[in-house]
């Protein structure tokens, strides 16, 4: 029976840790491929483009949507003890702390994440990677590694943009469709918010734009299982780089504001 109940913990463990071991190999090759040349410009920038310029509409969007709703809940609260005024500080410290870098990472997770889940995979499956092993092509080097690079670099970029799209939505509504004073809802902004909040921002953005990539090619890169196994890592690529994000956000925001 004891043995039976070790065997049993040990197979619930054994598929997690070895998942776990992998992608910390996976962390550490890609450290080593940042390091040593050739470096792989053109394929950086493409990954960028990919990455920050073709995910910027459905940023935008998410951006200046949850800017006005905040701005519209914010003032439907604080009308009732009539601090109105304290709106434009409560949309830009949430945006600049927490929703413009969570908000871009799980959008960009979830359409340029998904992508390279999808590419990597199809890659591994029909042996691809394989051959590029063949040729004495370093597979991490050369794919991973500017995908990697491009989320680092391009997430917080895209998290400046959302901090900025967001606060202007919460400035429409409050000022334009509400009739609060512009003065001070600007004042109320540019008062209270600080450029700790910013780049303790751009620091979650960093984590952020590491993990969401280092998912999704761990994902791609150990694909089996043909069509329906590309399938099954493009999805997990999604889903457990939301959850990075989402629970991680709460040790960075322990860490960065109290």
């Amino acid at each position: 029976m004891i043995v039976k109940v070790i065997e049993f913990i040990g197979a619930v463990i054994e598929k997690p840790a070895l998942g776990m071991g992998r992608i910390v190999l996976l962390l550490v090759s890609i450290l080593r491929g940042m390091l040593k040349p050739p470096f792989e410009i053109r394929n950086i920038i493409g990954q960028m483009l990919e990455v920050g310029v073709n995910s910027l509409p459905v940023v935008l969007i998410t951006a200046i949507a949850t800017g006005m709703v905040l701005a519209l809940h914010m003032y439907t609260g604080f009308s009732r003890f009539g601090a109105e005024g304290l709106v434009g500080t409560v949309v830009a410290l949430s945006m600049t702390r927490e929703f413009g870098p969570v908000l871009a990472a799980l959008v960009v997770a979830g359409r340029a994440g998904a992508a390279m889940a999808a590419e990597l995979g199809t890659m591994k499956v029909t042996e691809q990677i394989d051959a590029l092993e063949t040729l004495a092509v370093n597979p991490v080097k050369y794919l991973v590694v500017p995908r990697f690079l491009a989320g680092l670099i391009m997430l917080p970029a895209l998290t400046i943009i959302t901090d900025i799209v967001g606060i202007l939505g919460g400035y429409f509504v409050n000022v334009v469709l509400l009739g609060t004073s512009s003065k001070s809802y600007l004042r109320a902004t540019w008062d209270f918010l600080q450029m700790e909040d910013i780049y303790n921002g751009m620091i979650k953005a960093c984590f952020f734009g590491a993990a969401f990539t280092l998912i999704s090619c761990y994902k791609g890169f150990y694909t089996s299982g043909g069509a329906e196994g590309v399938g099954r890592a493009t999805t997990g690529a999604v889903v457990y780089s939301f959850m990075t994000i989402l629970i991680s956000d709460y040790f960075l925001s322990a860490w960065l504001f109290r």
